[in-house]
C-alpha cells in the first residue's frame, strides 16, 4: 500500500535537527552571534536534567531550526563517522567567511567554487565549511535570495 505525499501519515517537513552541546550559553552565543539565529524556543526538563533551545531564523519562525541540547551532566561528545553538516545559505559567502574569521570561528574550507558540478546542472555552487564551538561542520552555501 502506499500513500500520496499530501496523506496525513507521510511526513511532510523538517522540524529541526538536533545537536548535543558542552557550554549551552557559549553554543548559543555563537548560534546567535556568528550565525544570526535567534532563540526561538526554550524547554528544560529539571527532572531529566536536559535544557532544549531551538535557534532558527526569526524571518522563518516555521522553518526547520537547530535544536540544542545541553545534559546538564555532560561537557563532552565525540561525533562518530555518521554526521555530517548542517547547510546554511548566505547571500556573499566570502564576506560572511571574513567577518566568521575576525571572530574567531574556525574556517574549515575557505570560500570558494566547488571542486565538482552536478551532473543535472553543470553548475559549481560557490560552498565554505566552518566549525562550532563543538567541532559541528557548518556548510555556508552563495545563495541569492
Amino acid at each position: 500500500m502506499t500513500s500520496s505525499p499530501s496523506s496525513p501519515i507521510v511526513p511532510h517537513g523538517v522540524l529541526y535537527t538536533m545537536i548535543r552541546v558542552a557550554n549551552l550559553d557559549r553554543s548559543i552565543e555563537f548560534y546567535r552571534d556568528a550565525l544570526g539565529m535567534s532563540e526561538l524556543r526554550r524547554e528544560t526538563f529539571p527532572d531529566a536534567r536536559f535544557t532544549l533551545v531551538f535557534m532558527g531564523y526569526a524571518a522563518h519562525p516555521n522553518g526547520a531550526t537547530v535544536e540544542l541540547t545541553w545534559n546538564w551532566d555532560s561537557d563532552s561528545y565525540t561525533h562518530g563517522s555518521g554526521y555530517g553538516h548542517v547547510a546554511l545559505a548566505v547571500s556573499d559567502i566570502y564576506g560572511a567567511c571574513a567577518r566568521l574569521a575576525e571572530m574567531g570561528v574556525e574556517i574549515l574550507r575557505e570560500a570558494g567554487p566547488m571542486k565538482a558540478a552536478p551532473q543535472e546542472t553543470g553548475e559549481r555552487e560557490e560552498i565554505a565549511f566552518i566549525a562550532d564551538p563543538d567541532g559541528y561542520r557548518i556548510e555556508l552555501i552563495g545563495h541569492s535570495e
